[in-house]
């Protein structure tokens, strides 16, 4: 009779479907933790770009030029890049949540600072402490998603969270700019600042303790710096970001053609450019699991590069720009997870520290873009920059091989040697 009731399907069917039922359950918890972090990438994200949408207000308020206006989104990103490597280093050994939550918090009250800033000095101060909060919480966010799912998953993973980056691209920016043409520049920071309170609350409802690194020495931590596979790696993200924001800074001049003054299509186009963005991100995640970085990272440098070079004979009609723009901007930040990817998998003990040399390396390249874009527009002119943007996708390409030749060689060595002591 024991026999007979195990093998009857209204037995085992009940098991199996709790069995399923678990299993969803699981994933769907999965899927909110990295979803709350994604939130947190998405502040994150818009206040790296809205500030470009608000700067006359801001000009206007405080009475200095435009050019001194912009100095609150370089500050932002300058301390962003510089600070997030040493803080996932000294700060290995907090909680994760609780170093999330207190990244979170920064960045939340120092926008709410700006929001009531009375004088421009105050309002650069501010623009410093979010800067703070954002290097606190970028690369620990990166980090623990690693930690959330199991190795295979580890792109998915990455995708999710550097989704919330590119989204702010297509909706936070164009939001928040809209808010700011309705009332008044600093809403659109309060916009922000709710933002990042979101991503806060749900970071201490959903997610429970993420497991830490492994405990490493001081050594260990400044290997990064002198492992020629890492930093082939992060020299490939600095310049494949300098190429893409060497046209992107100066987007609305670059498409003046196009746009003819309606800032409706500029809005338009901008939305375009972050949904290619996105759906790159979320696609090439599944993408990095199935067939690793090398392929991706290689195939759309390459798009990159041949995108970039056609924008200016693109620039003029519509029907054409949108969907080039729209491919060019999946190519822009669809190279970000395989180059996460493959750090995470160069070390992942020290996860959060190559996460923060990695944020670091695309916000530097961020600035360094509009410097290159400037002197761009006195050499070879505003349309013209897409192919200064196409040689510098170019570059990453070749570093971006360099950086694997050098992973495939100490592959094959650490494989040699237990062959050898066999021998011997």
């Amino acid at each position: 009779m024991a026999n007979a009731a195990s093998s009857d399907p209204t037995v085992r069917r009940p098991r199996i479907f709790y069995g399923w039922f678990a299993i969803a359950k699981k994933e769907i918890a999965m899927n909110r933790r990295l979803l709350v972090l994604a939130v947190g990438m998405f502040a994150l994200g818009t206040d790296s770009f809205v500030v470009a949408a608000v700067l006359p207000g801001i000009s206007n308020a405080f009475g200095v030029s435009v050019g001194a206006a912009g100095q609150m989104a370089s500050i932002y990103s300058i301390t962003f890049a510089l600070l997030s490597p040493p803080i996932a280093a000294l700060a290995a050994t907090i909680p994760r949540k609780r170093l999330l939550l207190c990244g979170g918090i920064i960045f939340v009250l120092a926008n709410l600072g700006t929001v009531i800033a009375p004088t421009f000095g105050l309002a650069l101060l501010s623009r410093i402490i979010a800067g703070v909060g954002a290097a606190t919480f970028s690369p620990t966010a990166t980090g623990a998603a690693v930690m959330l799912v199991r190795p295979e998953h580890r792109g998915f993973a990455l995708s999710v969270v550097v989704a919330g980056l590119t989204v702010s691209t297509a909706l936070g920016t164009p939001i928040g700019a809209v808010i700011g043409g309705l009332g008044d520049w600093r809403w659109t920071m309060g916009f922000v600042a709710a933002l990042g309170a979101l991503s806060v609350a749900g970071i201490a409802v959903f997610l429970s303790e993420v497991p830490l690194p492994p405990k490493v020495t001081l050594a260990k931590r400044l290997e990064p710096l002198v492992d020629g596979r890492v930093v082939l790696t992060l020299a490939t993200t600095l310049i494949a970001l300098s190429g893409i924001f060497t046209v992107y800074t100066y987007f609305a001049v670059v498409f003046d053609r196009t746009i003819g003054g309606n800032a409706a299509v500029l809005g338009c186009l901008l939305v375009l450019w972050g949904i290619g963005g996105t759906v790159s991100n979320l696609f090439g995640g599944r993408v990095v699991d199935v067939v690793g970085s090398r392929k991706v990272i290689v195939t759309i440098l390459i798009l990159l590069a041949v995108f970039s070079a056609v924008l200016p004979w693109i620039g003029s009609q519509l029907w054409i720009a949108a969907p080039v723009i729209l491919i060019w901007g999946a190519c822009s930040w669809g190279q970000l997870v395989p180059q996460q990817y493959r750090l995470v998998a160069l070390a992942p003990s020290i996860a959060p520290i190559l996460m923060g040399l990695n944020s670091a390396c695309s916000y530097f390249g961020m600035s360094l873009g509009g410097v290159i874009g400037a002197l761009g527009i006195r050499t070879v002119g505003a349309h013209y920059l897409g192919l200064i943007g196409a040689a510098l996708a170019v570059l990453a390409l070749i570093f971006a091989e360099l950086a694997n030749l050098r992973i495939s060689a100490s592959s094959f060595a650490s494989q040699e040697i237990p062959n050898e002591s066999k021998v011997v």
